[in-house]
């Protein structure tokens, strides 16, 4: 071991006199500990939150959407057929959806009514393939042995279904603004329909807004004869969405166009790629402070230490060997406070992971779970890393003026 460790391992170890600065030593650790603790937990939470909501986000909607300008379409089979040359695309399946008014015998609600497909629905979107829907029948009513034998099946996202006060087998009433003219002015089209079961996506937007029917039911009640809104896709690669979308409006050309999950909740993750480096920055600001205990403690350090100083360079210590025991002392205090911060962090991720400790709620948060939590390698290394060049940078100042003792005027007045 050379000198300068086996000295700067010494000055760790405080005589009596020299309690307060260990006390300080302590303290600064603790900080960096704290700090690094505080930075792993937060960013572990703003992952996980970023992580569920995407998943759930693309397990409630389609990566892709196409679409024509103007107004819905009927030659869906010619996109369909399309769709299966294209590269990365892994299921698609047309859809109706429009903005509804949902009536029971205990309340009204506005829903998005989706009209789907449901041999097809199922490969596009993950919270669907549970579900089947058969035009004019309802899902779990044999015909013959119930009244309502000839109502349409209608699925409901539990939320909205809560909201409504239904279960399965009532009767609700759809109501369409797409109606029709008479005497007394425009009357919506109005059919009922029988609650054949529910959906759970866990994304409380889409839990508390979709209902599912069968897409020619759809097309009747909102008199589109053959057309549908628009076509879902699937990819395979969720990353690759954006350039998937071009090459299918390139291949099919105007009026169509398609839009991407990441372009359509592009303002949201924007939102908290920038939360998640607000906070990084804030919560770094605690390392910061233990820093500068650090700085406090070595500048003390060199204070009390004068007189060693001068004799370690009057014996022939160099400048930088001078430097290099204060930055050792230094960057042990950091070393054991970041590495006592990340073991703590673990834990207590942990724990967060494990127990229900913090619940969120639903209509705040969109979705309704406990507090996610995603612990990465990656954000792990760039807190251990932030922290420890935070406490080198703190210790350069106070080993750089001790080197500069001139060793005479430091044994006169030392």
């Amino acid at each position: 071991m050379s000198f300068e460790y086996f000295i700067g391992r010494r000055y760790l170890r405080a005589r009596q006199k020299q309690a307060f600065i260990s006390l300080i030593t302590i303290l600064s650790t603790a900080g960096v500990m704290v700090g690094v603790m505080a930075l792993m937990v937060v960013i572990a939470v703003m992952a996980g939150f970023e992580s569920d909501l995407k998943s759930r986000i693309l397990g409630g909607q389609a990566h892709v959407v196409v679409m024509r300008h103007g107004d819905s379409f009927n030659d869906y089979d010619r996109v369909l057929k399309y769709l299966e040359t294209v590269e990365g695309v892994e299921a698609a399946s047309p859809v109706v959806y429009h903005q509804v008014m949902l009536r029971s015998s205990h309340g009204v609600s506005g829903a998005v009514l989706r009209g789907i497909d449901p041999q097809t629905a199922g490969k596009v979107i993950e919270t669907l393939k549970n579900i089947s829907l058969s035009a004019g029948s309802p899902l779990s009513v044999q015909a013959g042995k119930d009244r309502f034998a000839s109502a349409p099946g209608i699925v409901l996202g539990k939320e909205l279904a809560k909201s409504l006060g239904v279960v399965k087998g009532e009767m609700i009433y759809l109501i369409s603004p797409r109606g029709m003219l008479s005497p007394v002015g425009h009357i919506p089209a109005m059919k009922q329909f029988q609650v054949t079961g529910y959906f759970e996506s866990g994304m409380y937007d889409f839990d508390g807004s979709f209902a599912y029917i069968h897409m020619k039911d759809a097309q009747k009640l909102l008199r589109m004869g053959d057309a549908v809104s628009g076509v879902e896709v699937r990819v395979n690669d969720i990353y690759r969405a954006d350039k998937i979308a071009r090459e299918i409006v390139s291949g099919l050309g105007f009026p169509y166009w398609a839009w991407d999950w990441m372009r359509k909740n592009k303002n949201l993750f924007a939102a908290l790629k920038l939360e998640k480096t607000a906070m990084f920055i804030i919560l770094a600001l605690i390392i910061l402070v233990a820093a500068f205990n650090i700085a406090s403690t070595l500048i003390m350090m060199v204070m009390g230490k004068t007189r060693d100083i001068a004799i370690l360079k009057a014996m022939g210590a160099t400048n930088p060997q001078i430097r290099k025991i204060f930055v050792f002392k230094g960057m042990v205090i950091g070393f054991v406070g970041t590495g006592l911060g990340v073991c703590c962090g673990v834990l207590l991720c942990s724990i967060l992971k494990r127990y229900s400790i913090v619940e969120l709620t639903g209509d705040i948060y969109y979705f309704t779970t406990k507090l996610p939590v995603r612990l990465e390698f990656l954000d792990v290394f760039i807190i251990v890393t932030a922290a420890l060049i935070i406490c080198f940078l703190a210790t350069l100042y106070p080993a750089r003026q001790a080197s500069k003792l001139d060793p005479v005027e430091a044994i006169r007045y030392g």
